[in-house]
């Protein structure tokens, strides 16, 4: 699954893209673009089932301090049936 992040119409920026479970969902590819959009990549393996939060986080360029969360995903993984 692609996750596209539009660009904002603040003046805080795309920082991060994390998950709070990577066992059950992974981001990779994460990138931002000149126009402000960013983009990542959610994988799951899908053998095991649970729960996880994906979070993107963003600030201001010209501020100092941590970036702060400022949208979250919930996704719930359901393996695929075993195969007889």
């Amino acid at each position: 699954m692609t996750l596209l992040l539009r660009p904002r119409v603040d003046d805080k920026r795309w920082t991060a893209v994390n998950s709070s479970a990577p066992v059950f969902v992974v981001v990779s590819g994460w990138r931002t673009d000149a126009d402000g959009s960013a983009h990542a990549s959610l994988r799951s393996a899908g053998t095991r089932g649970g729960t996880a939060q994906i979070t993107a986080t963003a600030k201001a360029p010209d501020v100092a301090g941590a970036a702060r969360v400022v949208f979250t995903l919930h996704v719930n993984v359901v393996p695929y049936p075993a195969q007889a």
